[in-house]
C-alpha cells in the first residue's frame, strides 16, 4: 500500500474513533507491521507540524489519538458545550493524583491518605471516565481497586504513567506506587503529636482556670485597695 493512502486511512480511523486506537487495531486494519504503522504515524505528525495544522496525534499508552492542539483551546472553548466539560474540585484533583501515583489502590487506602470519606469524589471521577475499576484484591472482603484511564492520560497530556512527575513528599516504590504503610505511619505520628499538644493545652487551661479563680477570689476577699484608689482619683 502506498504511503499516501496509508496515511489517509490512519487519519480517518483516528478521527472517526474519537478515542485512543491501539496499534494492534491499526495493524489489523492496514495489514501492516507495528514498525510500518509507527513510520506512517510519524510521517503524519511531521505533516501536521510543517503545515501548522490545528490537529495533532498523541501517544496514549500503546495507541494513538487524534486531538486538537492545546494552543487553540481558547478559540474552541466558547463554541464547545461547557456542560460536557468536567470541572474538578480540589478534592477530586487530590483523589485523582493519589490514584494516578498508586495504581490498584483501594477506596479504604484512598480515604486513609486523604483522611476523609471519598465515595462521592470517586463516583464523580468514574463518571468523568478519568478512573476505572482495575480489579479486586485477594484480601478479606475482596475490596475493589482503582486506576486512571487512557482518558486521564489524554486530558493531562501524558503518554503513560512513567511520565508523571516525581512526588516531592511521599516515597514511591519501583512500580511508581506510594508506600501506603509509611503514609499511615506518618499520619499516626501526626495524630499523636496533635493529641500531645491538646493534652498540654488542656493542662495549661486547667492551670489558668485555677489561677483565674484564685484571682477572682482574692479580688472578692480584698476589694478595698481598688476603692481606695478610686477615692484618691476623686
Amino acid at each position: 500500500m502506498e504511503i499516501k493512502k496509508a496515511k489517509g486511512i490512519i487519519e480517518s480511523i483516528l478521527f472517526a474513533a474519537g478515542r485512543e486506537v491501539k496499534i494492534n487495531e491499526l495493524m489489523s486494519a492496514l495489514e501492516a507491521s507495528s514498525e510500518e504503522i509507527i513510520t506512517i504515524i510519524e510521517n503524519i505528525k511531521q505533516d501536521y507540524a510543517e503545515e501548522n495544522r490545528g490537529l495533532q496525534i498523541i501517544n496514549v499508552e500503546e495507541g494513538y489519538q487524534l486531538c486538537t492542539k492545546q494552543e487553540y483551546y481558547e478559540y474552541l472553548y466558547p463554541i464547545l458545550d461547557k456542560r460536557n466539560k468536567p470541572n474538578l474540585s480540589q478534592a477530586a484533583l487530590e483523589t485523582l493524583a493519589i490514584i494516578a501515583y498508586n495504581p490498584r489502590i483501594t477506596r479504604a487506602e484512598i480515604e486513609t491518605i486523604r483522611g476523609v470519606n471519598s465515595d462521592g469524589t470517586i463516583y464523580k471521577l468514574l463518571d468523568y471516565n478519568l478512573i476505572e475499576e482495575t480489579g479486586k484484591l485477594d484480601a478479606p472482603g475482596r475490596p475493589g481497586t482503582y486506576g486512571v484511564t487512557s482518558e486521564f492520560l489524554r486530558v493531562f497530556g501524558f503518554g503513560n504513567l512513567n511520565e508523571l512527575p516525581d512526588l516531592p513528599r511521599y516515597k514511591v516504590d519501583e512500580n511508581q506506587q506510594i508506600v501506603i504503610d509509611e503514609i499511615i505511619e506518618e499520619k499516626k505520628t501526626e495524630e499523636n503529636e496533635q493529641a500531645n499538644k491538646e493534652n498540654v493545652a488542656q493542662e495549661v487551661q486547667e492551670k489558668l482556670g485555677i489561677q483565674e479563680i484564685s484571682k477572682n477570689q482574692k479580688e472578692q476577699e480584698d476589694p478595698m485597695p481598688e476603692r481606695e484608689e478610686e477615692s484618691e482619683q476623686k
